[in-house]
């Protein structure tokens, strides 16, 4: 009997695991989107910004490009 019970915990400790592995996995799929989802954010924002200053200063340089 106590051989059973203790396989019993054993099986369920067993199963817990994979149950956290997995939602482990899910915890850093969400964190992955959400940090790509930021970047994505940042970089079109920050991207505008950054071209206006290119064009500004290929504008004085070059005297309007071709």
């Amino acid at each position: 009997m106590l051989e059973k019970f203790i396989a019993f915990q054993l099986f369920m400790i067993a199963d817990r695991n994979d149950e956290e592995k997995g939602a482990t996995a899910v915890e850093y799929g969400l964190l992955v989107a959400l940090i790509a989802a930021v970047i994505v954010t940042v970089v079109a924002t920050l991207g505008q910004q950054i071209l206006g200053g290119f064009q500004d200063v290929s504008d004085t340089i070059g005297g309007g490009g071709a």
